[in-house]
């Protein structure tokens, strides 16, 4: 069986309360050899940290999501610092920009209510930044329908940090972008919907030294279990579509993944 790494799954979520030793069992069962839960909060990655002392193939990710940024303290380096203190935490994150749910821009109140909200997504992004900076973390990066100001929050750090755009579904223009940054892009059960051309198209066209998969469970949950939650024992799914698209061997797939994983991820490579 062709072993697997499962670069982003949320563990910790309640849709896996009542059988998570069930759902990491059927991920080995199924090739996935590690799998790195991602928290969006402080509550969420100090459960994922919990998650990675339980579970000797499980590691954390530690962040606070940008959709929860209206949440965040004013100062979230010092709680994340002391977090990415232990062995298994291998990157901070997930973090970044995400306009999708923000206030239109129709009126004065409602673009005066989206700004705000905006400055406050950059200042918690760039917390993680120079945060990661800091530390020698890499940071896992989420964009939504913000694609330009995450990239210019970026630059600057290109060369200190490496990020990797989670469940990328963007162009294989604006993957060049991503590219050129020295980024890593992931992808996710996308890749086997209908209506999913455009992330095929990115799929085929990014180098395999610059690939990571992943489920984001309990998102995403590709054919044949989309409408389904989704766990990792489905990366099997995103693999041998990953190998279709690019028309390589799913030994391929799986070599140049797991190997992009252990140099992206630090102390994933130890164990």
């Amino acid at each position: 069986m062709h072993r697997l790494y499962d670069t982003h799954a949320h563990l910790d979520f309640p849709e896996f309360a009542n059988d998570l030793g069930d759902v990491v069992a059927r991920a080995r069962e199924n090739g996935v050899e590690k799998i790195i839960t991602v928290g969006t909060n402080l509550a969420s990655s100090r459960h994922a940290v919990a998650l990675a002392e339980q579970f000797p193939w499980v590691y954390a990710v530690v962040g606070w999501h940008p959709n929860d940024a209206d949440d965040a303290p004013a100062d979230v380096k010092s709680a994340l610092r002391e977090l990415a203190a232990h062995r298994k935490v291998v990157a901070l994150g997930e973090t970044g920009l995400d306009y999708h749910r923000l206030p239109g821009s129709h009126d004065g109140e409602a673009s005066l209510a989206r700004e705000q909200k905006i400055r406050k997504q950059k200042e918690l992004f760039k917390q993680h930044l120079e945060l990661a900076a800091e530390l020698g973390l890499n940071v896992v990066v989420h964009q939504r329908d913000a694609f330009e100001d995450t990239l210019s929050m970026l630059r600057p750090f290109a060369g200190r940090i490496r990020a990797v755009f989670h469940c990328f579904g963007e162009s294989p223009a604006r993957l060049e972008q991503v590219l050129a940054l020295g980024a890593f892009v992931s992808f996710t059960g996308i890749v086997t919907f209908k209506n999913a051309e455009v992330a095929r198209e990115a799929v085929y066209a990014t180098p395999l030294d610059r690939l990571m998969i992943e489920t984001d469970c309990p998102f995403l949950a590709p054919v044949p279990y989309r409408g389904k939650r989704c766990e990792p024992a489905h990366l099997r799914e995103i693999a041998f579509a990953v190998a279709q698209i690019k028309g390589c061997s799913i030994e391929t797939v799986s070599n140049a993944t797991c190997e992009n994983a252990e140099a992206f991820f630090r102390g994933l490579s130890k164990s």
